[in-house]
């Protein structure tokens, strides 16, 4: 199995647990707030719930660009 295909699998099931953990963990939250999207307001989230999937959405990205970048640094050389 080459190397990237690897790095991108270990990633996504590492953010995919993660994100698991995270909606187990907000079932007792009782903080909520919402959130704004430009001219749109969500319902009622847990503060927790908003932080959370903010960071697994970043760290999947994040992720996902060093796989990207690497693999055109690997066709360059």
């Amino acid at each position: 199995m080459p190397f990237l295909l690897k790095q991108l699998i270990l990633s996504t099931t590492f953010n995919i647990s993660l994100f698991i953990v995270l909606m187990v963990g907000i079932q007792n939250s009782s903080n909520k707030s919402k959130v704004n999207l430009y001219r749109i307001e969500t319902i009622n989230l847990p503060i927790g719930f908003i932080v959370g999937t903010s960071f697994v959405c970043g760290s999947l990205f994040g992720s996902l660009c060093n796989v990207i970048v690497f693999d055109q640094k690997k066709d360059e050389v």
